[in-house]
This record gives C-alpha cells, sequence and structure tokens, in this order.
C-alpha cells in the first residue's frame, strides 16, 4: 500500500550459531532470528515498518519457525503504533528491530527514536469515538503485549514490546469465531449475526481498527487525482465495512446549497440548487457483486444526497435502494458522511450493508475516521489539480504557440521541462524578423518556478521587439542584459521599501533575488548557397555546427551571464551554413546530465554524440541525442532539458 521510503539501513535477518544449524534446529543453539532497519521519520514510516516486519515473518515462517496468525497480526499493530508514536512525538529517524525469543517464541519489537527528551504519550484522555490522527496510544500495545517498557540512553529513547508466542483461551475461542484473517477481515465480523456483532465491533475495533486506518492512509496518501481518490475508498470500505458504497463530489463554488430540486429531463436529469448548478457528481459507485454496480449507480444518481445545512460531516441516514439490490438485500442500513476539509465541502461518502437495522456506533466511528482520510485525500488532489492547471496555462503563454517555417532551413526542437507541475526555467523561440530574417533564441534562467516565469516573461517579449526594430544580435544582448540589471535594482527597491514600511521584517523569498539568464541568441538569413547566421552565446553552452562531411566544430565563444555585469558589451560570431549543415542549441540539461560522477559532455560527450548523427536530417538527429541524454543516467533527467537542431536544405 502506497509507497514505502528508502531504507537507508538494513541489518540481515541472521541467526549467530554455526553455519550447519538452520530452521528451528538453530533454537538449541541459540539462535534468533531478527530483523533490523532504519527508516526516515515521515508518514510512510509506518507503512515501512509493516511491509519490513510482514517480509520477516514470512522469512522465518518459510525457515521452519511456528508463528501464529494471532502472533503475526498483533505484531503488526504493535510495530504500526510504536512507529507512528515515534515519528509524531520525536520526528527524528526510526530504528525499528523485531526478533523471535529462542526459548518462549514470543515476538520482542523495539522501537528506538533519537529524541530522548520527549515523553511518550498514550492520549488516554481522548474522546472514544474521536480518535486523534496520529493513533490510539499506547493502550493498545499495554493490552496487546504481556510486558512492555522504555529504555533511555545517551541521545536515544527505546521503546520496547514483548508478545507471547502463544494465546490464552479466550483468544483462542476468539480465533476459531473470527477465522484466520484479522488485521483487515473486518468483512467476517459485519456478516455475523446480530446479536454476537457489537461484541465483535468493539473487540475488533482494539485491534484491527488501527491497522486498518494506517493501511487507508497509506493507500490515500500522495494520490493526485480526485476520481482515483473515490475508486479507492470504495476498495477500501467493500467488503471490509460495507456490502456497498458511492461517492459524490461536489464543486466546491457551489458546495454550500440551499434547497435543491430534481430535473428529470431525458439525458440531463440530476440535482441543481436554485441558481441552476449542477449538483454532485457520482464519481464511483463500488459494490461486492460486480453484477450490481450499474442497477446501483442508476439507483443512486436518480437520489443524491442532499446536503444539510452547515458543515456537519454526519453520519446522517439514506434512504435504502432495495430495488437495485435484488430480492436477498431488500432491507438494510445506509449512511452518508459529508466529506469537509478545510472548512469546504467537498463530497459525501454514502455506506450501505444489507440485513442491518443500524450500523453499530463502533464501525460508524471508524468510518468517520476514514471519511475526514478521505476528503484530506480529495483536497489535496483538487490543490494539485489547480495548481498544474495554473502552471500549464503560465507555460504555455511563455512559450511560442508555433516554430517558424524558413526557407531553405529544416528545423527540429525538444523540450521536457523536468517538473511538471511548474513553469521551466528553459525556454525557447524561432521567429520572422522581418527584411527575409529569422532570429532564434534557446536559454535558461536561474531556478524555476514563479521567478524563472519572470525573467522569461521579461526577456522573451523584448528579444521580439528588439529584433523586428532592427537591431543586430550583439546590441540585442547588450540590451537586454541593461533591462535585466534595471529590474532587478527596481526589485531591490521595492523590497527595501517594503521592509522598511513593515518595520524590519524578515524578506520574503525572491524579494531581491539576483534575475540573470544563459542565453544563445542568433540571426538567420537564407541565401543562395545556404543560410548565413549571426549568434552570440551568453553564459550558455556553445552551440555546435556537424558539417555535410562529418565533422563537428564549435561556432561561438563564451561570454558573460545577461543580469549581472554592469555596461556589459557582447560579440557575436558570422558563419554560413551550407547544404547538409547542421547546427545544434542546447541548454545545460543537455551538457551536465550526470551519471554518478560523470556528465554527459566530458570529454566532448556531447560532440562526439553529434558527429555520429552525420547523414542524418534534423528531426532524426535531434530524437538521437535527447535518447542518448535519457540513457546516459540511469534516473529521469533532474533539470529541464532544450534543444534546437537547423539543418540548410540538402541540394
Amino acid at each position: 500500500m502506497g509507497v514505502i521510503p528508502t531504507q537507508r539501513e538494513t541489518a540481515s535477518r541472521a541467526f549467530a550459531v554455526p553455519a550447519h544449524a538452520s530452521g528451528p534446529a538453530a533454537y538449541a543453539a541459540g539462535a534468533c532470528p531478527r530483523t533490523h532497519a532504519t527508516l526516515p521519520g515521515g508518514s510512510l514510516a509506518p507503512g515501512a515498518a509493516r511491509a519490513r516486519l510482514r517480509a520477516a515473518l514470512t522469512e522465518w515462517t518459510d525457515l521452519g519457525f511456528e508463528i501464529g496468525e494471532r502472533l503475526a497480526e498483533d505484531a503488526l499493530i504493535v510495530v504500526s503504533e510504536l512507529v507512528t508514536n515515534a515519528v509524531v512525538h520525536a520526528g527524528t529517524d526510526v530504528e525499528l528491530t523485531c526478533r523471535l525469543e529462542p526459548e518462549t517464541g514470543a515476538c520482542v519489537v523495539e522501537v528506538c527514536d533519537h529524541h530522548p527528551s520527549r515523553p511518550l504519550r498514550d492520549h488516554g484522555s481522548g474522546a472514544p469515538h474521536e480518535t486523534p490522527e496520529h493513533g490510539r496510544g499506547l493502550r493498545l500495545v499495554a493490552t496487546l503485549c504481556e510486558a512492555w517498557g522504555v529504555t533511555y540512553r545517551a541521545g536515544a529513547k527505546t521503546v520496547w514490546a514483548r508478545l507471547p508466542a502463544e494465546a490464552g483461551p479466550a483468544e483462542e475461542a476468539g480465533e476459531a469465531v473470527y477465522g484466520a484473517e484479522r488485521g483487515l477481515g473486518i468483512a467476517e465480523v459485519l456478516v455475523a449475526p446480530e446479536p454476537q456483532r457489537a461484541g465483535r465491533d468493539r473487540d475488533w475495533l482494539g485491534r484491527g481498527a488501527l491497522s486498518f486506518l494506517a493501511e487507508a492512509s497509506d493507500l490515500l496518501a500522495g494520490q493526485l487525482d480526485e476520481d482515483l481518490v473515490a475508486s479507492l475508498t470504495g476498495q477500501l470500505l467493500v467488503p471490509r465495512l460495507a456490502d456497498w458504497c458511492a461517492v459524490w463530489l461536489e464543486d466546491e463554488s457551489t458546495g454550500r446549497w440551499g434547497a435543491s430540486r430534481w430535473s428529470g429531463a431525458e439525458g440531463g436529469g440530476g440535482w441543481h440548487d436554485g441558481t441552476g448548478a449542477a449538483g454532485p457528481r457520482l464519481a464511483r459507485v463500488w459494490h461486492g457483486s460486480e453484477s450490481r454496480i450499474e442497477e446501483l449507480r442508476r439507483a443512486l444518481e436518480k437520489d443524491p444526497p442532499r446536503p444539510t445545512d452547515g458543515l456537519r460531516s454526519g453520519p446522517d441516514p439514506y434512504p435504502w435502494p432495495g430495488e437495485a439490490l435484488g430480492p436477498h438485500a431488500a432491507h438494510g442500513a445506509a449512511l452518508a458522511y459529508r466529506l469537509i476539509a478545510g472548512g469546504r465541502p467537498l463530497g459525501t461518502l454514502v455506506i450501505g450493508r444489507t440485513g442491518l437495522l443500524r450500523f453499530p456506533d463502533e464501525v460508524t466511528g471508524l468510518i468517520e475516521d476514514l471519511s475526514r482520510r478521505v476528503a484530506l485525500a480529495i483536497g489535496a488532489a483538487r490543490q494539485y489539480a489547480r495548481q498544474a492547471t495554473i502552471s500549464a496555462v503560465l507555460q504555455r503563454g511563455l512559450l511560442p504557440g508555433a516554430v517558424a517555417e524558413i526557407p531553405g532551413l529544416r528545423s527540429a526542437l525538444v523540450y521536457e521541462p523536468c517538473d511538471k507541475g511548474g513553469p521551466s526555467g528553459d525556454f525557447y523561440d524561432l521567429f520572422p524578423a522581418g527584411d527575409g530574417r529569422w532570429c532564434f533564441a534557446v536559454g535558461d534562467v536561474q531556478g524555476k518556478g514563479p521567478e524563472a516565469a519572470v525573467v522569461i516573461g521579461l526577456a522573451r517579449p523584448w528579444l521580439r521587439l528588439l529584433a523586428r526594430e532592427g537591431y543586430g544580435v550583439a546590441d540585442v544582448l547588450d540590451r537586454l542584459n541593461q533591462l535585466l540589471l534595471d529590474d532587478a535594482t527596481e526589485a531591490a527597491d521595492a523590497a527595501a521599501r517594503v521592509l522598511v514600511a513593515a518595520g524590519g521584517r524578515t524578506p520574503v523569498p525572491g524579494d531581491t533575488q539576483t534575475r540573470f539568464l544563459s542565453l544563445l541568441y542568433g540571426e538567420l538569413v537564407p541565401f543562395d548557397g545556404g543560410v548565413r547566421c549571426t549568434l552570440a552565446s551568453a553564459g550558455h553552452p556553445l552551440p555546435l555546427v556537424l558539417g555535410r562531411e562529418g565533422g563537428v566544430r564549435t561556432v561561438a565563444r563564451p561570454q558573460a551571464l545577461l543580469g549581472v555585469i554592469e555596461d556589459e558589451t557582447y560579440a557575436c560570431e558570422t558563419f554560413d551554413l551550407r547544404p547538409g549543415d547542421t547546427l545544434l542549441c542546447v541548454t545545460d540539461g543537455v551538457t551536465e546530465r550526470r551519471s554518478g560522477s560523470r556528465q554527459f559532455d566530458d570529454g566532448d560527450g556531447l560532440a562526439t554524440a553529434l558527429a555520429a548523427c552525420a547523414g542524418l536530417d534534423a528531426e532524426p538527429i535531434a530524437e538521437r541525442i535527447r535518447r542518448l541524454v535519457h540513457d546516459f543516467g540511469t534516473g529521469p533527467p533532474e533539470d529541464d532539458l532544450a534543444l534546437l537542431v537547423l539543418q540548410a536544405e540538402r541540394d
């Protein structure tokens, strides 16, 4: 469930015995099955700890050690609670050690954090059905274990718990009733006859609810699509806590409804508020029987939950859709939970169980806990979607809508932002400048995000304006350099005024940040024998020309970044691209692509790669360089990547 964080340290599950001893026989030799891991102190640590213990229990069982199902599940719950307690109340990395005692077969769990000055929390004063987000406290550990305690040493605190190998008589009887699967096996509890259900709900909540909520949190954490959150919610609830469930999602802007009414127009029926805004959208329906889902969906679409006044999460009764569930499910209980996060209504969760007059209070409290987690996940997904939309719109505004076609010249472009959720620091342009001239630019702004967007939004329009006013390549860079310096000075003055007005507040990050960029800028003039190119590089990776005979040469000289040095004078180079010659322009996302300590352009790596492209057209060259850059490292690129290929057409 979810992504498990990297375990930075792992000790082997070894046995301190001679090589010939293994499995249960190793008990006689004093062996101690053991696993150890160091986990980052974050929200995913409990899930990683449970996964670690499951793997160890499986390995020990395969080696022949007898580990009862009750012991295995209790150990998972104890590990989850102790690691959660350490992460929330210490906030440091967590060391987990689990071992089986050779003499008794008991399991000992030790969780060590590195903040010994913070006391343990047992949350004993919490209301019975208002479980804190950080766990159910050490009372659960004390209930499951025959002994537990705390050991302090310099710089660390270790909480240990010892779980007996054999269950007592009462627990064995309960095991026969519940069946083998307990942790997430609440389905067996709910299908039991009504007189037995309440007691079994309480017992499961004491042992399995924490594990269920922890697994649910792991699964929902980091989901960036609200419809996927709704789908996962259905899989979590059915059949563990309900026979069926449905999730409606609301538009936040119309979530606070007054009276609603049903519009039964064919093809467009649905609930509407008084303003005509559409009602909630039925995002997901889940049923234990696949054959019932579509019929249940049709019934629920006709009767969505009606929003109540205020922001109360519920639960509220919901009409039982008996006709859609078949003759064997004519009666049951259904509840609606409003999904609220940050004071905003986001939707409604409805659950139903056949054969119940009412859900037990213990179960409704558990589902209320889950509904809060679902609401938070939906809110986070929507926030991500809003930011992604804003970033996409902003990114489109910072790049040209189309690349100009130049007579006698073929062009190919590769543009891959590293961060898909925000504006890139790389940009490009290729545009007509009038009088038979075309201009191109490939640039890389310091940083990313809004600050980069400010610089690109300033530089790119000025490049076009100055080029179309007839300024040459060197003059364009001179003026753009001064423009960036003036803009940085004005920004610093404005930040200083705000600082004085605020009485010496801490400056907002970016108030006085230097705004500079590297830029490769050039001008193209086609003629009968090819294309004349004039260009200059300001702090940018130097461009390369691949001749039709296969030779590669550099066609510019290094110069200072734009926006750094006052009154800097830039120079340009002029050369001709003959038919078949290729000009390659890249950003440092290409040249500085890493593989360990090596970079892609070490030892003229880019020139070597370009030389191997002799005879290819512009687009195949761009694609081959892109593929070589990606293949150079083991992971995805960590920087924005842009490259422009300009090739004079062959005779």
